[in-house]
């Protein structure tokens, strides 16, 4: 279903590129400013990872249960 919902935007938002149908375009601006995304830099990008800090390692349970 969702992949469907997915196909259906990206159509609609490739039609937006031909059509320039105002109603349409109005719904992409509100949905861009609500969920707006920049570009991230090299820098920026060199401190994410999906799966956490590879080098960090987790706490040790029974020192964590020490300190509470």
């Amino acid at each position: 279903m969702q992949m469907n919902m997915e196909k259906l935007l990206a159509g609609l938002f490739d039609f937006q590129k031909f059509e320039k149908e105002p109603a349409l375009q109005s719904v992409i601006d509100e949905v861009e400013a609500r969920y707006f995304c920049a570009e991230l830099s090299d820098n920026a990008l060199d401190t994410l990872s999906a799966a956490g800090d590879p080098f960090s390692q987790p706490p040790d349970p029974k020192e964590r249960d020490r300190k509470t």
